[in-house]
C-alpha cells in the first residue's frame, strides 16, 4: 500500500490586533476634529492670517529673523572652532580658559545672556580701548550706542551658540580614528594636509548633523531677541497684534512662517547629510 501522504505544517495565525486599530480609530478622531477646527472655527481668522502673510513688516521681521540666524551661526561656528581646538591642544591653560568658556555660556540661560548685553552701558557706560588702571585710552564709545538691540541680539545668541559648537566640533574630530592621522603622516602629509585631507572630511559625519540641528533651532531661538525690540519675525507679529489685537491670527501667521523657513533648512541638512554620507560611503582605503 502507497504510504499517506504527509499532512501540512499547522498554520500559525497572527495574533488579533484589536490595540493597533482602536488606536488608529483614535488618531482618525483627533484628525477630523483637528480639521473641522481648522475650517470652521472663526477664532482663527483665516482673512486676517491671508492679510497679513505677506505685509510689509511681517516679510521685514523674516528678513531679519534670516539675517540674524546666518551671522549668529557664522559667529558661533568661528568661535566654537577656536574653542574646540584649545580644547584639544593639549595645553592646560588653552584647555581651562576654553573649558570655562564652554561652562559660562552653556550654564547660564540665552535670556539671561541677551538682557545682560543689552543693559550692559549701566555696568559700563563706555567702552574703551587702552592701558589698564588709569592709563590713556586710545578709542572710546558709549555703550548706549554700541550696543543695539541687533549688537545685543548677536552677542548674546552668538556666544551661547558658540559654546554648543565647540561641543559638537571637538566630538566630532574625536570621532575619527587617530589611526588615520599616523596612516597620513606615515604618507608624508604635513599636519593641516591631515587635518584637511583625512580629519577634517571624516569628522563632518558627526558634525554635520547636530549643526543642521542648531541652525533649526538658532531660527527659532531669534524670536527670544524680541525682549530686547529687535524687529525679527516675532517682534513683527507683536508690534501689530499689540495695535490690533487680533492675536491668534498673528500668531499664526509667525507659526507659518517659522514652518517654512525650517522646511527649506530642513530640505538643505538633509542634502548636506547625504553628500558627505554618500563620499564616506564612496572612500576606500588610503593608498
Amino acid at each position: 500500500m502507497p504510504a499517506a501522504a504527509a499532512a501540512p505544517p499547522p498554520r500559525i495565525l497572527p495574533a488579533p490586533r484589536r490595540g493597533r486599530w482602536f488606536g488608529i480609530a483614535l488618531i482618525l478622531l483627533a484628525a477630523a476634529w483637528i480639521i473641522d477646527q481648522v475650517l470652521h472655527n472663526p477664532g482663527f481668522q483665516w482673512e486676517i492670517v491671508g492679510r497679513y502673510m505677506f505685509s510689509a513688516d511681517v516679510l521685514q521681521g523674516v528678513l531679519m529673523t534670516l539675517q540674524l540666524t546666518a551671522l549668529v551661526m557664522v559667529m558661533g561656528t568661528v568661535i566654537g572652532i577656536g574653542v574646540a581646538l584649545m580644547r584639544l591642544s593639549g595645553d592646560p591653560v588653552l584647555g581651562f580658559c576654553a573649558h570655562a568658556f564652554v561652562w559660562f555660556f552653556r550654564g547660564t540661560p540665552v535670556l539671561v545672556q541677551l538682557v545682560f548685553w543689552y543693559n550692559l552701558a549701566s555696568l559700563f557706560p563706555e567702552i574703551s580701548l587702552g592701558i589698564p588702571f588709569g592709563g590713556p585710552k586710545f578709542f572710546e564709545i558709549s555703550s548706549t550706542l554700541a550696543i543695539s538691540s541687533f549688537t545685543a541680539a548677536m552677542l548674546g545668541l552668538g556666544l551661547n551658540e558658540a559654546a554648543y559648537m565647540a561641543e559638537i566640533v571637538r566630538a566630532g574630530l574625536l570621532s575619527v580614528d587617530p589611526g588615520q592621522s599616523e596612516a597620513s603622516k606615515a604618507l608624508g602629509h604635513r599636519p593641516w594636509q591631515t587635518f584637511r585631507v583625512v580629519v577634517l572630511p571624516q569628522a563632518m559625519r558627526a558634525i554635520v548633523p547636530p549643526t543642521g540641528n542648531q541652525v533649526i533651532g538658532m531660527l527659532k531661538y531669534t524670536s527670544i531677541a524680541s525682549v530686547v525690540a529687535l524687529g525679527e519675525l516675532m517682534h513683527s507679529v507683536e508690534t501689530i497684534y499689540s495695535r490690533t489685537f487680533e492675536t491668534i491670527p498673528l500668531l499664526i501667521v509667525a507659526a507659518l512662517w517659522y514652518l517654512i523657513m525650517v522646511s527649506i533648512l530642513s530640505v538643505l541638512q538633509h542634502l548636506i547629510e547625504r553628500h558627505y554620507g554618500r563620499g564616506a560611503a564612496d572612500a576606500g582605503p588610503m593608498g
